[in-house]
């Protein structure tokens, strides 16, 4: 990997961290914005998800878009748009305005993300692609884990303060990306080639890793979103064996990707460690709704959770070598799916814990045992000579 192509790749890595870290922000100050302006729990929670619509409308037409003119233009986008959102969030105080700063947000991410993604499968050989992608899913975490509490912290000068210092971040990576980062054009963005149709590249391979994608998403959201409640209703977990759990899982998440992650797939393959994956998440749940003691449920979540963590970054890597001319377009869809299952996982959850506490989880582990079963039909579709 040369030293340019070094220098693009940690662009796109701090890009991402900075990307995830505003979605965290919000977090910490949600119930002080829902108390301050008398906002109703489905007004928060429609706020929440406007993120994900926005994200999932836009990605497929974001991809497409960076395969034809290059992934510069929609990166430094992306980081511009995340600064504007960061900013109208800071000034908001109606309900309208703290909306439109979360669809702009949800928009800066599609530009970003997967054009990211897109521009790290450019610039890395097959060989390289499962460290740099595993190193892009650790900024993903890393922002997400740290978010929370960097936005606790700089509430407590004034709620607004996470979302200023962001939008200064916003600013200084827009600029610096701007100079620095170099446009990347795809393959079909060099050669005069027709215009790629989505149903064209939905081949029976494509088509069982977007399955795949949807399910991952689905059940990680549809068992977090919950988490808490449920822990501490069945469990008596407090707030702080709560924060401890995710903490150690932030740990363990962070070296699962950076350290481990290009090892495994490089011992294993990707389709054995989604099998892997999707196999040790199933049983992991059902342990949960079966556990007696707290050190099980401890224990079983950070399975779970690591699961997911290594499950999300072999799937991607898996689709970037499929289509190596429509990159932006695979990636597009691959983060369309990915809020699909953010929005429908924490809404099933939620209507299924009203009936019973445990259906949920049980809802989770059959859809992830399903998904364990089909991994074993993966390798009759996809061909080794896909993989090169």
């Amino acid at each position: 990997m040369s030293r340019d192509t070094k220098k693009s790749i940690y662009i796109l890595i701090f890009g991402n961290f900075l990307i995830c870290l505003g979605i965290g922000l919000v977090i910490p100050v949600t119930p002080f914005i829902k108390t301050t302006y008398n906002y109703t729990t489905t007004q928060m929670g429609l706020m929440t998800s406007l993120f994900a619509l926005a994200q999932f409308i836009a990605s497929p037409f974001v991809g497409r878009l960076s395969d034809k003119i290059g992934r510069k233009p929609l990166i430094v986008g992306g980081l511009f748009f995340y600064m504007i959102s960061e900013i109208i969030f800071a000034y908001s105080n109606s309900l309208l305005l703290f909306d439109v700063s979360r669809i702009i947000g949800g928009l800066s991410a599609a530009m970003f993300v997967p054009t990211s993604m897109a521009m790290a499968a450019d610039l890395t050989t097959t060989a390289q692609r499962a460290k740099v992608i595993g190193w892009i899913s650790a900024a993903f975490s890393g922002g997400l884990i740290l978010g929370p509490g960097i936005g606790g912290m700089l509430a407590n000068i004034t709620y607004k303060t996470p979302f200023w210092a962001a939008a200064v971040l916003g600013l200084i990576s827009t600029i610096f990306t701007l100079i620095y980062l170099p446009n990347v054009k795809s393959e079909s963005a060099t050669m005069d080639q027709p215009k790629v149709k989505i149903r064209s590249i939905l081949t029976v391979p494509m088509i069982i890793l977007f399955g795949m994608i949807l399910v991952a998403s689905f059940g990680l959201q549809g068992f977090e979103s919950i988490y808490s409640i449920y822990v501490n209703q069945v469990f008596g977990f407090t707030l702080g064996t709560i924060a401890l759990v995710l903490t150690l899982n932030g740990i363990i998440s962070l070296f699962l990707q950076l350290v481990m992650f290009d090892w495994l797939v490089r011992k294993m393959g990707e389709i054995k460690l989604i099998a892997y994956c999707f196999l040790f998440a199933a049983i992991s749940v059902v342990w949960i709704t079966m556990a007696h003691v707290q050190v099980e449920v401890i224990i079983a979540t950070l399975i779970i959770f690591s699961a997911f963590d290594l499950l999300r970054p072999a799937i991607t890597t898996l689709l970037t070598k499929f289509g190596k001319s429509n990159q932006g377009l695979i990636n597009g869809l691959n983060m369309s799916l990915t809020s699909v299952g953010n929005v429908i996982g924490p809404i099933m959850s939620g209507m299924l814990m009203d009936w019973n506490t445990h259906y949920p989880y049980l809802v989770v582990a059959i859809i992830l045992f399903a998904s364990y079963v089909i991994t074993f039909g993966v390798k009759r579709v996809i061909k080794p000579e896909d993989l090169q």
